[in-house]
């Protein structure tokens, strides 16, 4: 009986969590099934979680079309250029508001975090981008959302929690303020570091909004974009699959599903190997201090 008593409170525990494991990835699993089905298939309303008469037309069709490619390549551009200048920046402005005896800390700190209660709103941020001369380019995207302030407080957090011994030390065998960063302080942050690069990575990959703003030439368009422009004026040419059979033809559904997928693709690569550094990075980063 005593072991009864500890087994079903375990087995009622793996179940909930089974349930909710799965109710999280139903949804992805469908999506992915309704993108590797055929059109008469998903007319049908038979698709689950398993893909039913296997296809590669959604995929096809949509690389088909050239301009998926060339969006994709302006988004890791975007993404690459946006994050590494979001990670200069937060540590640049991190490191130094971390020491407590930094002249003017205060004042600093308050105006960051008035930008966390008001903000100017869109048409004065759209007139300084345009009296700038930055429309229809990636620094409008980069230098409007060059600093997270989230991400700075959690990265300030963490430096403010390290031992003062160490940099102190550092300094009595001569090392400058940049060794010290450089060779002491930031490998010593690295789950934090990776923590936020993957934030602001997938920032700048899922970016849609400022990019419609702000960027009109379609040949610099993000990824998010064009799939919506291609998902909402779809073509009727990318409806048609193999066979000239109308049951056969490709339903929007079909097209949707397989461009969610190819836009979550490179995060779902990516993620796994910063997830061992990404609970452990932001507690370290926000329980510190």
């Amino acid at each position: 009986m005593v072991v009864w008593k500890e087994r079903v409170p375990r087995l009622l525990l793996y179940f909930i969590l089974g349930l909710c494991t799965f109710s999280t990835l139903f949804p992805f699993l469908n999506v992915l099934a309704v993108s590797l089905s055929s059109g008469e298939a998903i007319r049908a309303g038979s698709v689950s979680i398993w893909p039913r008469q296997f296809t590669w037309d959604a995929y096809r069709n949509l690389i088909d079309d050239g301009q998926l490619f060339i969006a994709m390549k302006n988004t890791v551009v975007m993404t690459v250029v946006g994050t590494s200048l979001n990670m200069l920046v937060t540590i640049m402005a991190a490191y130094p508001l971390s020491k407590l005896d930094l002249r003017g800390r205060g004042l600093v700190l308050g105006m960051i975090i008035f930008t966390m209660l008001f903000t100017g709103g869109l048409i004065p941020q759209f007139l300084l981008i345009k009296n700038l001369g930055l429309m229809n380019t990636y620094w409008s995207l980069w230098l409007s959302g060059l600093l997270s302030t989230y991400n700075f407080f959690v990265l300030k957090t963490f430096f403010e929690g390290l031992p003062s011994e160490l940099e102190e030390s550092a300094a009595i065998d001569g090392a400058k303020d940049w060794v010290v960063l450089v060779r002491i302080v930031l490998p010593l942050a690295l789950p934090v570091l990776a923590a936020l690069t993957l934030f602001y990575a997938v920032g700048w990959w899922n970016a849609y909004y400022n990019v419609l703003i702000f960027i009109k030439s379609s040949t610099q368009m993000s990824l998010m974009v064009k799939l919506y422009q291609m998902i909402d004026n779809l073509d009727p040419a990318l409806l048609i699959g193999d066979s000239t059979n109308a049951n056969n033809a490709l339903p929007p559904e079909g097209v949707r599903a397989g461009a969610a997928m190819l836009a979550s693709l490179p995060i779902l690569i990516i993620y796994p190997f910063l997830q061992k550094y990404f609970v452990k990075g932001v507690l370290m980063g926000s329980v510190k201090g």
